[in-house]
């Protein structure tokens, strides 16, 4: 057996990646191939090939330097820009940088606290809290010390598998699912503007939300303080008229089309807040997640009717906002990840293989009486709540059908990667690298054939 590196080199390797990725750039291509070169190196880095004990000691260390390389290249958004140098092709594979540091700076994370799991059952951490190394903070134009300001906007990941869907369903692959806005009164209390599925849009605390269910979560600000408040008061007001009866409620806006603000999803309703303090003069986003697949049968059911939208990650690659803060849970981002992982080959599998979602009939009942989950059996009642806790009355039978098959498709699949991980990590005392998480998945579908859980296909089999 060849003797395990030690972790300096592995310090050395990330120094060497972040010089590779910040040097300078004569044209659009040209970026887009540093950065990919950036991705793929990012993407070798095997901690196989490292002492644990030594990598373990720097983690808090490397971790520190991958937030910072997605600072760094985040500053460099508005130069590129106005050089003319953000091409489709630029736009992926810097979200394919900013995915791979963030994945590796989990690993890390979850090293350093010796691979403990959330028991579910267990009360989740207050996000923004916790271990030192668990948030990091980039400094802030005045110097001072971080706190949410009004007119901030937070991009969240929760841990179902629709959160992992969400981030996965567009033609980019992102970690979040959600994202809200800021907005803190004259009195300094602080809330969280935002529309979710299950309610529409909805106010509630920042301590609320900070506190429940979020496995990461990153802050965002606006480099105009001015606008970015006047957009919180602005967007305040208007969902609290809704919720008080004085303006229609507005429900969750399933079809993800970004104009016309009758309902609103989550991105939407910031870009609302944005384009109202600005008097339409800010339209986000800047760059929006496309939804060109061939096989668009999950999107489909679920009602999405947009070609092109702002989906929660958009906000990554917005110019006039800085990147703040970022927290996350090393308890969960395996979990996170591997779901994340799941979703890239199930809808992979959908575009290459044309598979299907089928349903059963507890599928069709589940779809049909949804609503009316409080008279049914037991069974459908737990099918439900596994998918969506409460379901609204604009959401379709034919939706809830679909996410409750994406499901019951994945968990059975994320069951095994755990399985397969804790013994790799007992083994090893390392975690599953990607690569080992979609040969595991690739072997599965040759050993599964043409149906995968809820997913068909009449595509001959390997």
């Amino acid at each position: 057996m060849l003797q395990a590196c030690r972790g300096e080199h592995l310090r050395e390797r990330f120094d060497q990646i972040a010089r590779f990725a910040l040097r300078p750039v004569s044209s659009a291509n040209e970026l887009a191939r540093s950065l990919a070169d950036t991705y793929r190196a990012i993407f070798s880095v095997h901690l196989d090939h490292y002492d644990a004990a030594d990598v373990a000691r720097m983690a808090p260390d490397l971790m520190r330097r991958m937030f910072e390389l997605r600072v760094a290249l985040r500053s460099r958004l508005d130069e590129w820009r106005h050089a003319g140098f953000m091409s489709r092709d630029v736009e992926r594979t810097l979200r394919d940088v900013f995915r791979a540091a963030r994945y590796a700076g989990d690993m890390l994370g979850e090293l350093s606290i010796g691979f403990e799991k959330h028991v579910d059952g267990d009360p989740m951490p207050r996000a923004f809290a916790g271990l030192e190394h668990q948030t990091f903070f980039a400094a802030d134009a005045g110097g001072q010390p971080f706190a949410f300001r009004s007119g901030d906007v937070m991009l969240v990941r929760g841990l179902h598998h629709n959160s992992a869907a969400i981030a996965r369903i567009g033609d980019v692959d992102t970690q979040f699912s959600h994202l809200s806005m800021i907005y803190v009164d004259q009195a300094g209390k602080a809330f969280v503007v935002e529309s979710l599925i299950e309610e529409g849009a909805i106010i509630n605390t920042l301590d609320y939300a900070l506190e429940h269910g979020l496995g990461r979560a990153v802050v965002y600000r606006h480099k105009d303080a001015a606008l970015a408040a006047r957009a919180a008061e602005l967007i305040h007001a208007h969902v609290t008229k809704s919720r008080n009866g004085e303006a229609p409620h507005i429900y969750y806006d399933f079809t993800m089309v970004p104009s016309g603000y009758k309902e609103l999803f989550c991105s939407k309703l910031v870009r609302l807040a944005f384009e109202m303090a600005s008097e339409g003069a800010v339209v986000l986003p800047s760059y929006p997640t496309r939804f060109d697949m061939r096989n668009r049968d999950f999107i489909d059911r679920i009602g999405v009717k947009a070609i092109e939208t702002f989906a929660p990650g958009d906000i990554e690659l917005e110019p006039a906002f800085d990147l703040v803060a970022e927290w996350q849970d090393y308890r969960v981002t395996s979990r996170l990840r591997l779901q994340d992982l799941i979703m890239t080959k199930l809808f992979a599998w959908m575009e290459e293989h044309d598979y299907r979602f089928k349903e059963d009939m507890l599928v069709r009942v589940v779809g049909l009486f949804g609503r009316l989950a409080s008279h049914l059996s037991e069974r459908v009642k737990t099918f439900i709540a596994d998918v969506v806790p409460k379901v609204p009355d604009n959401m379709t039978r034919r939706t809830i059908a679909a996410v409750a098959m994406l499901h019951r498709t994945a968990q059975p699949l994320l069951d095994e990667l755990t399985m397969a991980e804790t013994s790799r990590i007992r083994d090893t005392g390392r975690p599953l690298h990607a690569k080992d998480v979609f040969a595991h998945l690739e072997r599965r579908r040759s050993e599964l054939g043409r149906t995968i859980g809820y997913l068909v296909t009449n595509t001959p089999g390997p």
